[in-house]
């Protein structure tokens, strides 16, 4: 009884000590209170009211390691990662130079790289890329450095993906799926987001898969339910791939009206005949920082792989004074995803509509010529070969002067520049204005001071040769397109008899 009667009389006197208003707050500090008569004879730990309140943590329940069916909708998380690549061709320097880019690669995308193992194959496994016993050394290897992720140097089919996790009992992606993580960690602009959901959704298309509810199929379509069906509904995953494709379906519309803007752009330039140039090149060969060196533009510079997405036009003006746009294009890389081409394929079409493309390359890079042919090949894709090229080796400054040598033998039409330092950068502004097209019709024109837009049009659209302020106006002597001749035609003077 005396246990009983106890609470209420030390409710009594917490009732009398404290004023009205800290009546619950004293309630409060005797419901946390340890008291010996009332508490002593308890069994077990005791806890405050908090602990008892408080999610418990319970040990040995995570399953991150063992269960990898749900790979492909877990946000792609890299932390500690081997590499894994198959050698098929070339020289076991080329696939050393590989497996070193995807390390690059899986750097820029925020992993910490801890190994990377190649195995020497006429073609990769069609099970497990790599073969079952390799994948279980490849285990082995996952163990002994603590890896929670495995990245394959190639783009694995959807049963090479799931067999190659049943060995190894971790996350597993490839190349792919790697290059699309970088992309939409990257992308700023709105149609730089859609191009990458796009390649995304692609890529995701086959390689959903699921067990249980996935699986389940939804009723038929009788009145009453139950047996009153006509045949079994799509599976959930079957619904899932439908939502996919009617999302992906929108988003090429979405793109599609986005282009219509730059074409109207493209069309505007082309109408007042402004020249234009395309910058392409490999990832992080300094595109964007001879961008900025030629037209101040201030672009994101940054020494990681595809630091920029997003195309960006700029005016510029040669030498002799003629204008013209200079626009950095997204980096390509070996390899690079057929998804990606296709999803940025309205991006890359500044390329194929330039009247000149700088082909940028990175001279410090241990196989510069790889890099060349690997632009080329998605340039070619792209539809534009017929374009004119000049190759800017870039980095001249860090670069090996007999590699500078080599590639300037080899690619007739090449300069040596530092985007950093500033070296031959005068050189390539009057190359540059050498081999942009030029006005075909030569004119020359004695324009009244009434009608001085005409001698603006004359030194922004076409070429000035001479220019002589006279008393009856400005005596033009200029190189312009056939629609601004036509104009200036009225002012040509007579010949003389």
């Amino acid at each position: 009884m005396t246990s009983s009667s106890s609470p209420s009389q030390d409710t009594q006197r917490v009732t009398h000590a404290y004023p009205e208003g800290l009546r619950a707050d004293a309630l409060m500090e005797e419901d946390v209170a340890w008291s010996h008569e009332i508490d002593g004879d308890r069994d077990g730990d005791q806890f405050d009211r908090s602990e008892r309140a408080a999610l418990r943590r319970v040990a040995g329940l995570s399953t991150e390691l063992e269960d990898v069916t749900e790979v492909e909708y877990r946000q792609l998380r890299l932390e500690r990662v081997v590499l894994v690549g198959v050698w098929t061709t070339g020289t076991a320097q080329d696939a050393d130079n590989s497996l070193a880019e995807l390390a690059a690669l899986a750097e820029t995308a925020g992993a910490l790289v801890l190994d990377g193992v190649i195995q020497r194959r006429d073609k990769p496994d069609a099970a497990t890329y790599i073969g079952s016993g390799k994948a279980q050394e490849l285990r082995d290897i996952v163990l002994e450095t603590g890896a929670d992720t495995v990245i394959c140097d190639g783009e694995l089919s959807p049963g090479q993906l799931i067999h190659l996790e049943d060995v190894v009992k971790v996350k597993v992606i490839d190349r792919t799926a790697l290059i699309l993580d970088i992309f939409a960690q990257h992308a700023k602009s709105r149609e730089g987001k859609a191009q990458v959901a796009l390649a995304q959704m692609q890529y995701m298309l086959p390689r959903l898969r699921g067990w249980g509810q996935s699986l389940s199929r939804q009723m038929g379509g009788g009145k009453g339910g139950g047996l009153a069906t006509r045949g079994p509904g799509e599976t959930k995953i079957e619904t899932d791939r439908r939502r996919i494709r009617e999302k992906m379906a929108k988003m090429r519309r979405e793109i599609a009206e986005m282009k219509t803007g730059r074409e109207i752009k493209r069309q505007e330039r082309k109408r007042h005949k402004v020249p234009s140039v395309a910058i392409a090149g490999y990832t992080n060969a300094g595109k964007s920082s001879l961008l900025n060196r030629l037209t101040g533009a201030g672009v994101l510079v940054e020494n990681a792989l595809f630091a920029t997405l997003d195309p960006t036009v700029r005016r510029a003006e040669t030498p002799s004074g003629r204008l013209y746009t200079l626009a950095d294009t997204v980096g390509f890389v070996r390899h690079l995803p057929h998804h990606l081409v296709e999803a940025f394929r309205s991006t890359m079409e500044e390329v194929g509509e330039s009247d000149l493309i700088l082909h940028v390359v990175d001279g410090s890079h241990p196989n510069p010529e790889e890099q060349l042919a690997a632009v080329r090949e998605v340039v070619r894709d792209v539809g534009a070969t017929g374009v004119p090229e000049i190759v800017v080796i870039n980095k001249a400054d860090a670069a090996d002067p007999l590699t500078l040598q080599r590639l300037m033998r080899i690619e007739k039409r090449s300069i040596a520049v530092s985007a950093r330092t500033g070296q031959g950068i005068d050189e390539l502004l009057a190359l540059i204005d050498n081999e942009l097209p030029r006005p075909s019709v030569e004119v020359e024109a004695l324009v009244p001071y009434t009608h001085g837009g005409l001698v603006a049009r004359a030194h922004t659209e076409g070429e000035v040769i001479s220019a002589e302020h006279t008393a009856e106006g400005t005596l033009l002597k200029v190189r312009v397109h056939e629609e601004l001749a036509a104009d200036l035609a009225p002012y040509v003077p007579a010949p003389l008899a």
